[in-house]
């Protein structure tokens, strides 16, 4: 290779890499990557983002629609701060993700330097960190080698972010370190006595349940997962904020085990006598915070397959663990042959009847959310983008669109398991540019909006949603933290502290940054401005006003706060 600045060698690192977008802020630290992206302009872009949490929300959407690590820049100290909320949930959320970060130069290090930060310390990885590997690059000639580790890192197992430091000095040293091959994961397949095991064990079930999730899923595996479960009649639930993961019109469809679960499938959950958890963590959010299933030892029988070994026996001791990646696991399963009689059909029969029933809402007025769910699903394109940060709003996403599986059109709810506000809007963006061809509608609460609303800057900037696909948001305004309210009302009912909201003009503020916007305040009103939308040649925000009171899709702040009355005598 010919001699060339290591910020130059980092852009033909990426680009050898397949990566043909980032996203970032730009700072002092990184001018010589940012001059690479300036040479390289014709293979990779650069998007600017308005703040790093946004930017890193985006690099996590890039990792869940690609499969392969999304990539974030930030500048040092407060830079790499902001982006630490994009760091978590893509750890949280299993999600491919690098972020490199600017450095203070070498001779200037371990004095607090002007921003310095040691980010193998601030991302310590490990179990309970936020990163699967944190290192500084100090060697520009190691720098290829680093940048594939870190791919390999992110990819490989159960997959997460990486985090690499770029000392200021060392991105402008000249280096002649070949660019590495593009890195593949290693991938595993179930032993096949581990198969054999988990035969057994369905042979011996009354009542068995799937519930599959997690990253690592493929087109070929969701259609593998819908033909195994198919030959053994299988009811399937889909993990929190994974329910694309197996097509939710699919007749043995039994719903989303997560947050505003469905009664009868909680019910479901416990009455089962074997789970079959494929790819997800098992985490408080799916279990009901850890009581639809026991810790350690669940009353159901438990077969858990994933590809981290770490996650294995972590929290559940199980009956059969599988280590396996997602895109061969299912595959394997369908392997297995089913007899003839299975004794659970009516099981999961009534599993797809409780779902279709709560597909059903009680009607409100005179803005039902339901309704608009609804109404978006039914004018939308099947190949939609639903993205959402988080907030009691999301219940109502959740809850009445049905996801099409992987295998119909990729990656359509993009959700944060972490529970980061903010994510949303970034997410909905950075779907709209990296695959302008869909539609993509992001919903958001408006204390979520507001965490990273200055993002629609971006998406005017770039051209989001000015290709043939849509981009949309829409927000949700009741003018409280929602989530927080209600736990308020549930402990010390009527004593609002802190969770009221003083919001703007929502739609105004779209306009100011070149959006088309509008406001809805009745069912009417929805379905025509929703509709000019979808015909739109720049993105919309639809600023919908909802009654505080009207809190979750089950329930209300009057009737918690009355229930929480009397429970206190």
């Amino acid at each position: 290779m010919t001699q060339r600045i290591a910020g130059h060698a980092l852009v033909e690192t990426l680009i050898a890499q397949g990566v043909d977008t980032v996203f970032g802020v730009p700072g002092e630290s990184y001018l010589a990557v940012l001059d690479g992206f300036h040479q390289h302009a014709q293979r990779i872009r650069f998007v600017a983002c308005r703040q790093e949490g946004g930017a890193a929300f985006m690099a996590d959407a890039q990792g869940k629609l690609s499969g392969r690590p999304g990539i974030c820049f930030v500048t040092r100290g407060p830079g790499a701060s902001n982006a630490a909320v994009g760091v978590h949930t893509a750890w949280q959320d299993s999600t491919p993700m690098i972020l490199f970060v600017g450095q203070v130069a070498s001779d200037q290090r371990d004095r607090e330097a002007f921003q310095e930060v040691d980010y193998r310390q601030m991302f310590g990885p490990g179990t309970l960190g936020m990163a699967k590997w944190a290192a500084q690059i100090d060697s520009a000639d190691r720098l290829p080698e680093y940048v594939a580790r870190a791919f390999h890192t992110a990819l490989q197992g159960r997959p997460g972010p990486v985090v690499l430091a770029l000392p200021e000095d060392m991105l402008t040293t000249h280096t002649a370190a070949p660019v590495l091959p593009r890195v593949h994961a290693a991938s595993a397949w179930p032993a096949p006595e581990a198969l054999r095991d988990v035969r057994s064990l369905l042979l011996t079930a009354k009542r068995p349940l799937v519930i599959a999730g997690g990253s690592g899923w493929n087109a070929e595996a969701c259609l593998a997962l819908q033909r195994f479960a198919e030959d053994w009649a299988l009811p399937v639930g889909c993990a929190f904020r994974f329910q694309d993961t197996f097509d939710n019109r699919h007749p043995q469809y039994a719903g989303d085990v997560g947050i505003g679960i469905n009664p009868k499938l909680a019910a479901r959950v416990r009455e089962a006598d074997l789970i079959l958890a494929l790819g997800i963590r098992l985490g408080e959010m799916t279990t009901g915070g850890y009581s639809l299933l026991q810790v350690p030892r669940p009353q159901q029988k438990l077969i858990h397959v994933h590809a981290g070994a770490e996650e294995l026996g972590r929290v559940y001791q199980a009956d059969a663990l599988l280590q396996a990646s997602m895109a061969h696991a299912a595959k394997a399963l369908e392997t297995l042959d089913a007899p003839e009689e299975l004794s659970w059909r009516e099981w999961t029969a009534a599993a797809q009847r409780d779902y279709r029933a709560n597909l059903e809402p009680t009607p409100v007025s005179p803005l039902d959310l339901a309704q608009v769910m609804k109404t978006v699903q039914r004018l939308a394109p099947p190949d939609t983008v639903y993205t959402n940060g988080a907030g009691n709003f999301s219940g109502w996403l959740h809850r009445y669109v049905q996801y099409p599986g992987l295998q119909h059109h990729g990656r359509t709810q993009l959700a944060p398991t972490s529970g980061a506000m903010g994510y949303g809007v970034p997410a909905a963006i950075a779907a709209s540019l990296l695959q302008p061809q869909r539609t993509v509608i992001g919903v958001a609460g408006d204390g979520d909006f507001l965490m990273t609303g200055q993002e629609l800057a971006t998406a005017t900037g770039y051209g989001a949603g000015r290709g043939p696909g849509k981009l949309i948001v829409i927000v949700v305004d009741n003018g409280s933290y929602g989530t927080i309210r209600m736990h308020q009302e549930r402990e010390y009912p009527a004593r609002i502290s802190g969770t009221e909201l003083f919001n703007p003009n929502f739609a105004q503020l779209a306009q100011a940054y070149g959006w088309q916007a509008a406001r809805v305040e009745r069912n009417e009103q929805f379905e025509p401005a929703f509709a000019q939308a979808l015909q739109a040649q720049r993105p919309t925000l639809l600023h919908l006003k909802l009654d505080t009171d009207v809190i979750t899709t089950r329930t209300t702040l009057s009737a918690i706060r009355q229930q929480a009355r009397q429970r206190q005598g």
